[in-house]
C-alpha cells in the first residue's frame, strides 16, 4: 500500500484485545489488518521496521516469526491455525504472550492508556542528547532492565499468596518487550543507545511511530 493510499483510509478501530503497542500502532497506521494476518506477512512488515538487512535481518524475521506463530496459542492446533492461516491479533488477550498485569500497566486489559504509568517509566531514565540536539527523558538498556525487574516485583508482591512458575515465565516475556522496543526504535549507538519517553508516550496514545520508523515501513 502506498503512502498516499494509506493517508486516504480512515484509520482502523484498534481491538482491545490486541494488547501490544507495537502491533496497535502497525493496525492504527494500515500496515496490517487488525484481525487475521498471514505470518509472512506480518514477519516482513515488523522485519523492515528494524531496518536490518542481510544476515542480522534474516536472523531478526525469524524471531518475529516464532513469536508470531506462538502468539495465538502454542496447542497443535493453535500451532497449525497460525501457520496456515496467520496470526489473529484482536485475539491476542489472556493469549500465551499476555503478562497479566506483570508488565508496565501503561495499557490496561481495556486498552485505556495510563498516563501515570508512563510518567512512572520516565521516572527510570535520564535526561539524553537528542541525535539532532536537544534533551529529551529516555531509558538505556540498563535502565529498562531495572525497570522491568521493579514491574516484576510488584506484580510478585501482589500475588504473593499464589506465587507459580506463571511469574517466571512472565519475567522472560518482558525481554521481548521493551529492550525490543529499545532496539526498533531507540536512538544512539552502543551503551549510548536510549528510548525516547516521548516517542514511547506517542506509540500508545496515538498508537503512531517515529517518522524515522514509518519510513523503514514505507521502503
Amino acid at each position: 500500500m502506498t503512502e498516499t493510499a494509506r493517508s486516504e483510509t480512515p484509520a482502523p478501530q484498534v481491538s482491545p484485545n490486541n494488547p501490544c503497542p507495537f502491533l496497535r500502532a502497525l493496525v492504527a497506521g494500515n500496515y496490517v489488518g487488525g484481525h487475521i494476518v498471514p505470518l509472512p506477512e506480518l514477519t516482513e512488515t515488523i522485519g523492515r521496521a528494524t531496518g536490518k538487512t542481510g544476515w542480522s535481518g534474516f536472523v531478526a524475521r525469524a524471531k518475529i516469526f516464532v513469536v508470531a506463530q506462538g502468539a495465538n496459542g502454542f496447542g497443535p492446533v493453535s500451532q497449525l491455525r497460525s501457520l496456515f492461516r496467520g496470526a489473529i491479533l484482536d485475539e491476542l488477550r489472556n493469549g500465551p504472550l499476555d503478562k497479566h498485569g506483570a508488565g508496565s500497566r501503561i495499557l490496561d486489559q481495556h486498552a485505556v492508556v495510563h498516563e501515570s504509568e508512563i510518567e512512572r517509566l520516565a521516572s527510570y531514565g535520564s535526561d539524553y542528547t537528542r541525535p539532532d540536539g536537544g534533551v529529551e527523558r529516555g531509558l538505556s538498556a540498563s535502565q529498562i532492565k531495572t525497570f522491568m525487574a521493579e514491574n516484576f516485583q510488584r506484580d510478585a508482591s501482589e500475588h504473593s499468596t499464589s506465587w507459580t512458575i506463571l511469574h517466571y515465565y512472565y519475567r522472560v516475556l518482558m525481554l521481548g518487550e521493551w529492550p525490543v522496543l529499545l532496539d526498533i526504535m531507540g536512538k544512539g549507538e552502543g551503551k549510548d543507545r536510549y528510548l525516547s519517553v516521548d516517542e514511547v508516550r506517542t506509540l500508545f496514545v496515538e498508537r503512531r511511530f517515529p517518522d524515522r520508523i514509518i519510513a523503514l515501513l514505507n521502503s
